[in-house]
């Protein structure tokens, strides 16, 4: 194993009704004024905001609301939660929802810290010094971001897709309740469940140090997410199924699989962030995409772990019929495993590739992820 440091202050509260306790929460951290960052009303038509407002009431917790919070979250919508936060001098930020909605929460808590433009701590121009706590009640599972220090934001300007990190954007306290996930429909769930398999192969595959520790632990992973899904697609009221299904989507990203490794980088997001910019294709979808046609081009640089995934996570004997159980998988859920299901053509080929190769300098691989290689990768993807 190689040496590592594995630090996370995020307290998780996992279960039913643990969102009734969110005022205590807040009022622990001494917060009086928060802003709610949420996405569309049906937290209100379903009676969750009700809930969360009763708790922070009677602990003399005021509310300021920012709804309208988009999947692929937009630094527009960031700009105007800071704004927001600094007019009425908000102490926190409580994200309601999925990972954009704490994507957003994240970028305003840096933001309002920050006296220049929001955006430039993206494309690193400023580092994150401070940030707002920020709080969270989660009603997806998928980006694992209640649980770690990253943030990704699109700017519908210049059509980029970047992040940010800093230990100042571990969630403070997490809330996680299965049953309030059970209203996702069934195209989220395997968008969702792409999601967290690519959270977890990202480093299983490309890490120059991976224990068999760490292996197992991701397989596990996925093994857990294939399982779920699968019960949840038919019986979307299996709340234990749910319950594992949210785990396995916040342990693929807290830093728990990653310790004890090296050497690893994130190639299949920093294609798909490119497909989300130019597309706005849910992150999920483009994910299903990207990942069989990526390994068909990656596994020759490591053999023996794409072996062990084929034999681990579906039973089968060679790298090739592991990759193509996971597509198989994917066309059995129903999330997309070619460009032309997300409207993306052959001539839109180029703009990808060149809109990528940002996102391969700023995950620091744009020497191996060449033009010619990513639209290698691409139109296998077609």
């Amino acid at each position: 194993m190689d040496n590592f440091t594995l630090f996370n202050p995020t307290r998780i509260e996992f279960g039913t009704g643990k969102e009734q306790a969110i005022g205590q929460h807040l009022a622990d951290h001494g917060i009086k004024r928060v802003l709610l960052c949420y996405g569309s009303d049906r937290i209100k038509r379903d009676g969750l905001f009700d809930v969360i407002a009763k708790s922070l009431g009677e602990k003399g917790v005021e509310i300021v609301e920012c709804g309208g919070i988009v999947s692929n979250p937009v630094i527009a919508k960031v700009r105007e939660a800071i704004a927001q936060a600094r007019d009425h001098c908000v102490e926190a930020i409580l994200a309601v929802g999925g990972g954009s909605v704490l994507d957003t929460a994240k970028a305003t808590a840096a933001g309002v810290r920050y006296d220049g433009d929001v955006w430039e701590l993206f494309t690193g121009k400023a580092t994150i010094s401070s940030a707002l706590p920020v709080f969270a009640i989660m009603t997806l599972a998928a980006s694992g971001s209640e649980m770690n220090n990253f943030a990704v934001v699109t700017n519908e300007e210049t059509r980029e897709k970047l992040f940010i990190g800093s230990p100042d954007l571990f969630p403070k306290v997490s809330i996680v309740n299965p049953e309030l996930m059970k209203g996702v429909s069934r195209s989220y769930l395997v968008y969702s469940a792409a999601d967290v398999i690519a959270h977890s192969i990202e480093a299983y595959f490309t890490a120059s140090v991976h224990p068999k520790l760490q292996s197992r632990l991701v397989e596990s992973v996925i093994n857990t997410v294939i399982e779920t899904t699968e019960a949840l697609i038919k019986d979307p009221g299996d709340y234990e199924a749910r319950a594992q299904f949210a785990w396995a989507a916040t342990l693929a990203l807290n830093g728990t699989t990653f310790s004890g490794t090296a050497g690893f980088s994130y190639p299949n997001h920093a294609i798909e962030h490119s497909l989300s910019a130019l597309f706005s294709v849910p992150h999920g979808a483009g994910l299903s995409v990207v990942m069989p046609a990526w390994m068909k081009w990656y596994c020759r640089r490591n053999p023996t772990q794409f072996e062990r995934f084929a034999a681990n996570v579906f039973g089968v004997a060679t790298a090739e019929q592991g990759i193509a159980a996971l597509e198989n998988w994917f066309n059995k859920i129903g999330t997309p495993t070619h460009l032309s299901a997300l409207g993306v053509k052959e001539s839109d080929l180029p703009a990808i590739v060149e809109n990528a190769q940002g996102n391969m300098r700023s995950f620091g691989i744009a020497d191996i992820y060449t033009p010619d290689v990513i639209s290698t990768i691409l139109r296998s993807a077609l």
